[in-house]
C-alpha cells in the first residue's frame, strides 16, 4: 500500500513539475509578433517591427476601468520619474499602454487620459489603440498582442472589462523578460530594480 502511495505521489509531483516547466518555457519564449501595427494617441502608426531597440514596459488597460488600470498608470508615472532621474527613460526604456477597449478609447480619448494623469508627452510613453477605419482588424491585433503574454480580457456586457492583472517587461527584440502585478500590488521599487539590472 505504501508503494502505491509513493508511486501516486511521484506521478502527481512529476505532473506539477511538468506543468510549471511548460508555463515557464512558454513565457520565456513569448515575443510580440512583428506584424503588429496599432495607432498612437496622436493617430500615428506604431509598427512593432520598427520600434526603438530598447526595453519596454507594456501595460494593457482601458480608460473606463474603475480601479486597477488607473492605479497602475499612476504608479507607472512615478516609476517614470525614477527612471528619468537615472537618465534611462526614453533612451533605454519606454512605456507602452495598450487599450483593450479600442472602440471607446480613440486616440483623442487616450490623449485626454494622458493629460488627466499629467503624463508628459515626450514620445517615450505611448498609448496605443486601433484605427477606427479598420477597427475589426485592429481589435484582433490587440487580442493577439495580449495573447502573446497570456493576458486575458472580456467584456461581460456592461462595459467594465474582466481582465488579467499584469504588466510586462520586454527586451529590445520585443521578447518577454518578466511580468509584474498591476494595481495596488504594482511594486514600483521591484520594477525599477529589475529594469536597472537589465540595463547593466
Amino acid at each position: 500500500m505504501k508503494k502505491i502511495y509513493l508511486i501516486c505521489s511521484i506521478i502527481v509531483f512529476a505532473g506539477i513539475a511538468a506543468g510549471i516547466s511548460f508555463f515557464l518555457v512558454r513565457d520565456a519564449n513569448a515575443t510580440i509578433p512583428e506584424d503588429t501595427k496599432l495607432v498612437t494617441m496622436n493617430n500615428e502608426v506604431y509598427d512593432f517591427s520598427k520600434t526603438k531597440k530598447n526595453l519596454k514596459l507594456v501595460e494593457f488597460m482601458y480608460t473606463h476601468c474603475p480601479d486597477i488600470c488607473p492605479t497602475t498608470t499612476m504608479k507607472m508615472n512615478l516609476l517614470k520619474k525614477d527612471l528619468e532621474k537615472e537618465g534611462v527613460f526614453g533612451s533605454d526604456i519606454q512605456f507602452l499602454s495598450v487599450t483593450i477597449d479600442p472602440y471607446r478609447d480613440t486616440p483623442e480619448v487616450l490623449k485626454k487620459h494622458m493629460e488627466h494623469f499629467e503624463i508628459v508627452e515626450d514620445g517615450n510613453w505611448l498609448f496605443l489603440t486601433g484605427d477606427h477605419n479598420q477597427l475589426k482588424k485592429d481589435m484582433k491585433q490587440i487580442e493577439e498582442l495580449a495573447g502573446t503574454f497570456q493576458f486575458q480580457y472580456r467584456d461581460p456586457g456592461d462595459g467594465f472589462y474582466v481582465h488579467s492583472t499584469f504588466v510586462f517587461l520586454v527586451d529590445e527584440n520585443n521578447k518577454f523578460i518578466k511580468k509584474f502585478p498591476m494595481g495596488e500590488d504594482f511594486n514600483r521599487e521591484e520594477v525599477f530594480s529589475k529594469i536597472m539590472k537589465e540595463l547593466e
